[in-house]
């Protein structure tokens, strides 16, 4: 039986252990993917990478922004929820993806893919330098490993679903003004009466 590899995408250089991190489900774990490809939207986070660049101080943790999910096959599909989101969010962006042999599940239920996480710290066989995050998933998208779905692409009502999203988004984003900053730079239909209830 061939042994299987999970991977772990980070921008930080030279790990050499993998620690638990609190993330979206508020208990720490170290997330894996059974699919190099699937790991490669972890490389950025828009809302970090636009704070950064246009200067917003931000002295907590950024909100992730994760536009993606799976199909019924269970492959990687990643939408564009604005103009270029893709382009602006990972071109030009390097990082690492780190390979691993050996995770003891940790038995928390994710329902995502082709995923594992894991309690414990891990030990890192191997690495792979990623120059550019935006030409891979570009590379993952022709071989058919991943699906896109651009911006102009996007239905009525999706586009109607994504307005109404990101307007409640908003609205619960209060304790996240760098989550709201994005936003705003982002959604345009975005105003500051919005947050009336």
């Amino acid at each position: 039986m061939k042994n299987v590899i999970y991977y772990h995408a980070s921008q930080t250089k030279d790990i050499t252990i993998l620690e638990p991190r609190v993330s979206n489900h508020n208990i720490p774990l170290i997330y894996f993917s059974k699919k190099r490809e699937n790991v490669l939207v972890y490389l950025s986070n828009a809302i970090e990478k636009y704070c950064k660049e246009e200067g917003f101080k931000n002295d907590g943790n950024y909100e992730k922004w994760g536009p993606y999910g799976f199909n019924r096959d269970g492959k990687l599909v990643i939408e564009e929820y604005y103009p270029n989101a893709l382009e602006s969010t990972y071109k030009n962006v390097s990082g690492y993806i780190y390979q691993v042999k050996n995770v003891i599940d940790s038995g928390f239920e994710i329902n995502i893919p082709d995923a594992v996480t894991s309690s414990e710290p891990v030990k890192v066989d191997g690495f792979k330098y990623v120059e550019d995050a935006y030409e891979e998933i570009m590379k993952a998208e022709k071989a058919g490993l991943i699906t896109i779905i651009r911006y102009d692409e996007m239905t009525a009502k999706k586009k109607e679903w994504l307005i109404n999203t990101i307007k409640e988004e908003y609205k619960n984003a209060s304790n996240h003004p760098e989550y709201r900053f994005f936003l705003k730079a982002k959604f345009p239909f975005i105003s500051d009466d919005i947050d009336i209830k």
